[in-house]
């Protein structure tokens, strides 16, 4: 009971945890949306409108680029970026485009920006009867003693339909006839006829018969397909085959090597001589993949490996085979080989990166969205799972949405272009297997700059040392004022001269770089003030002030500057540049 408790508390925490991460990143990963067409449908004709299903105002989706950025299917659909409705652009063919699958479905992303979102629409082809059944042969022909009992089975050839379901093969029919029925098996994948002997046959009174079988599907209209079916009434060869099993069943690995025996098939015939040898042979209804997989030794009954075994391409194969012996006539039999293939982790994870931009503003908040992932493995089981993680020490981190193997990049600190302005984040997607199996993918970010750093000046405060009795526009100081803001983009930082005493004595350089005396006489003041105020020219942000301190000292009329050494200061002495005009 408490066991049951827990699992139970257990479950409604799982579904809170799903509930929840749905909430966070709907806005990012939507639901799928699903359409049904029937194949061979005119070009042009309306899917469904996407836009108004997922509630998108139809005004914004040029805007928002409303597009599709799926894989190679998207050429059979287009998106009108007027009303948003979904059309078929080529004509589809669903027996070529799904290889006769049970459903047949078209998986599109269909992806919109500003904010960057990505929904996932399913398209289903459905069947139509455009197909006949068809045999492999026009003609078979058997060989059967008469003294053969009543009940004997001979397979005939089985009829394929590329559609499926009710389109496909649905029942046979054979000519009227006093010696001969019809009995369908029913296997996974299709019906095969077997011609029941139901009369003993007399070679003395007919050679020869002459039937015509008929495969019918269940379409509407139905289609037919025919088979002449040939049979010679012999003597003699009493026994017929018999397999030491109806059916094989295997389990091999995928990629084994071209070569490898699968297993051995076995019959024996209790007649003598020539009417005991037994030759085995592959049934002629199988799939014409099989052909190129296996082959059969007609001899021994081994089954080898003949071409590339893959289980992402087929899982399971069901072989047909028959052994005949060397009497007159030839008696056959037949047993089902299965062959279950065991997937390998020989696939990497694939990553598809979908980004709006590879540029991001240092101001962007934390939680911003700059890149949506989806990550898959065309393995199976355990081999498919994926574990998928990014670069670390950065400020970005990978947040899971509803959607299994896809997830989002976003911000998950502050930015700061001055400190770190591009960000290489390593994608890492690695699966299960054993061996793992990793897949890395590089998405570069660019940190944009905004205007967040004021001007600083080199030196604050200056102290400068005059000499009365000076020339008009004689330079003061020859002194760079620079402004340090870090912010890019700025080319030219104007500067102000803020009102002190000393300012109606001062004029400025074009390029700010020096200050020029006007008429100064010492008048007592010992110090005088001048205040520099800057600011980027762009924004017009008001940056730090600068002071410089100055005194007058009385002296001839020549225009004389002493820039204090702080560094001489101790010692008493008065060390500077001075610059004099005439």
């Amino acid at each position: 009971m408490g066991d049951g408790g827990q699992r139970r508390r257990w479950e409604y925490w799982w579904v809170a945890l799903r509930f929840s991460l749905l909430l966070c990143f709907v806005e990012q990963v939507s639901a799928q949306i699903r359409y049904s067409i029937p194949e061979e449908v005119k070009e042009g004709s309306v899917v469904g409108n996407v836009a108004k299903d997922l509630g998108l105002a139809v005004s914004t989706l040029v805007e928002r680029r409303f597009r599709i950025v799926s894989g190679s299917n998207d050429a059979l659909f287009q998106i009108n970026q007027n009303n948003g409705v979904l059309y078929v652009h080529k004509n589809i063919d669903r027996e070529e485009l799904c290889d006769g699958t049970g459903v047949c479905l078209i998986d599109l992303k269909i992806v919109v920006e500003t904010p960057l979102e990505v929904h996932y629409v399913a398209v289903e082809i459905t069947d139509v009867n455009d197909n006949s059944p068809n045999f492999p042969e026009k003609e078979q022909k058997f060989e059967i003693a008469e003294h053969t009992p009543p009940g004997t089975r001979f397979q005939l050839h089985a009829a394929r339909d590329p559609d499926v379901g009710m389109n496909s093969v649905h029942t046979y029919k054979i000519t009227s006839n006093d010696h001969f029925e019809i009995d369908v098996r029913q296997s996974d994948e299709d019906k095969i006829p077997f011609l029941v002997l139901k009369k003993s046959l007399d070679r003395e009174q007919q050679v020869k018969h002459t039937l015509l079988l008929t495969s019918i599907d269940g379409g509407n209209p139905q289609r037919l397909g025919t088979l002449n079916v040939t049979i010679v009434v012999l003597d003699s060869n009493d026994n017929r085959p018999v397999f030491s099993q109806d059916t094989y069943n295997v389990r091999i690995q995928e990629n084994v090597g071209v070569g490898t025996v699968v297993i051995r098939v076995n019959a024996t015939d209790p007649d003598e001589g020539s009417n005991s040898e037994v030759e085995f042979s592959l049934g002629k209804t199988l799939r014409r993949k099989v052909y190129d997989i296996f082959e059969l030794d007609r001899l021994t009954g081994d089954i080898r490996v003949k071409g590339e075994v893959d289980f992402e391409d087929t899982e399971v194969y069901k072989l047909d085979v028959q052994a005949s012996d060397k009497g007159q006539p030839p008696l056959t039999v037949e047993c089902r080989v299965v062959i279950k293939i065991i997937d390998i982790n020989d696939n990497e994870p694939e990553i598809d990166v979908t980004s709006l931009s590879n540029t991001v503003s240092e101001e962007s908040k934390p939680g911003t969205v700059i890149s949506l992932i989806s990550v898959t493995d065309k393995d199976s089981g355990i081999n498919a799972k994926v574990i998928s993680s990014i670069s670390e020490n950065i400020p970005f981190e990978l947040k899971p949405s509803y959607k299994e193997n896809v997830y989002s990049i976003v911000t998950k600190g502050r930015l700061d272009r001055e400190l770190v302005s591009h960000y290489d984040i390593t994608i890492t997607a690695t699966d299960c297997g054993q061996p793992p199996l990793s897949t890395f993918k590089t998405l570069s970010v660019q940190i944009s700059d905004v205007n967040d750093n004021s001007p600083e000046f080199s030196q604050n405060p200056i102290e400068l040392y005059l000499v009365e009795n000076n020339n008009d526009n004689a330079p003061v100081i020859l002194y760079p004022v620079s402004a340090n803001g870090s912010a890019e983009g700025v080319e030219e930082i104007p500067r102000n001269v803020n009102a002190g005493h000393l300012v109606t004595k001062c004029s400025k350089a074009p390029d700010d770089s020096s200050k020029y005396l006007q008429d100064v006489n010492y008048d007592g003041t010992l110090c005088h003030s001048i205040q520099y105020r800057s600011g980027d020219k762009r924004y017009m942000l008001v940056g730090p002030r600068m002071s410089i301190g100055s005194t007058i000292v009385p002296g001839s009329n020549g225009n004389t500057l002493v820039v204090p050494d702080h560094r001489r200061r101790a010692s008493g002495e008065c060390v500077g540049q001075s610059s004099t005009s005439s």
